[in-house]
Order: structure tokens, then sequence, then C-alpha cells
């Protein structure tokens, strides 16, 4: 009982010291925050837990050169906010834009991806990884094509 309280009075000092300010890049929930986060709703017995519309997806034959888009739909099935804090791709061609705001239990948000195949001939498979505040710290999901080689 005594470390709950102090972890919760803890997190409410982080809350407090940025409640105040303008957010800016540094201003981002660093991975001591999302730690810190991830030990109080365990103690609490709630965690975030993410449900994707789709694993994989497939943009099947493109040229070489096209910058394509999708879309993955990340929905809280879990039992508190769901943080993302980063969304990275395997590459610098590969470009994730999560929510900025926290997805509350129920809901739902759009996960936007590109995927420049420029220099990229052949079959390619790219990963996206978010850290989250759920159970593992992270989730992940892939995009894929067939990139047909531009004419020399």
């Amino acid at each position: 009982m005594i470390r709950k309280s102090v972890g919760l009075f803890a997190l409410s000092l982080v809350v407090l010291a940025t409640a105040c300010k303008q957010e800016s890049a540094a201003d981002k929930i660093t991975d001591a925050d999302m730690k810190a986060i991830q030990e109080e709703n365990a103690i609490a017995g709630r965690m975030a837990k993410v449900e994707l519309d789709k694993e994989v997806h497939d943009f099947g034959t493109i040229k070489e050169g096209d910058v394509v888009e999708t879309e993955f739909i990340v929905k809280n099935v879990g039992e508190t906010d769901l943080i993302i804090s980063d969304a990275k791709g395997s590459c610098g061609c590969t470009v994730p834009q999560p929510p900025k705001e926290p997805i509350k239990p129920g809901d739902s948000a759009p996960i936007k991806v590109s995927f420049d195949s420029k220099g990229k001939p052949g079959s390619q498979e790219k990963t996206v990884t978010l850290t989250t505040n759920t159970v593992n710290g992270h989730e992940m999901f892939k995009i894929k094509a067939n990139v047909t080689p531009a004419a020399k």
C-alpha cells in the first residue's frame, strides 16, 4: 500500500511539473516516464492493451519511386489510457504518424504509415515499432511491397 502511494505521488509530481509548460520536443514522454507509468498501472492492475485492425499491409506491386500510404487502426482494449510515446520505421523510407494524444479505453485512432520506394527495388518488408505503455512496452506491425525497378 505504501509503495502504491509513493508511486502515485511520484507520478503526480511528474504531471504537476509538466502541466504548466508549453509542449516542445524536449517535453516528450521519456523512457523513464513510460516505465513509471507502466509500473503504476501494473500495481493498480490496470494496463493499456493494443488491438490492431491488421498486422500487415501489403501494397502489392508498385513502381520504384512511388510514395504510398496506408492507415492502421489502433484500438485500446485495455483498462487505462494508451500512450504511444514513439513510433519508428525499420528504415528511413518508412514513416509512421501516430496519434499525439492518449487513446482512451474502448477508443480507436489511426496511425498513418508512408513508404518511399525510391532506391528500394524488389521485395520489401518493413516494420513499424510503437513504444507504448502496454505490458510489452512496444507493439509492432509490418508493411510489404513488391517494387518494380525504375527504367535506367
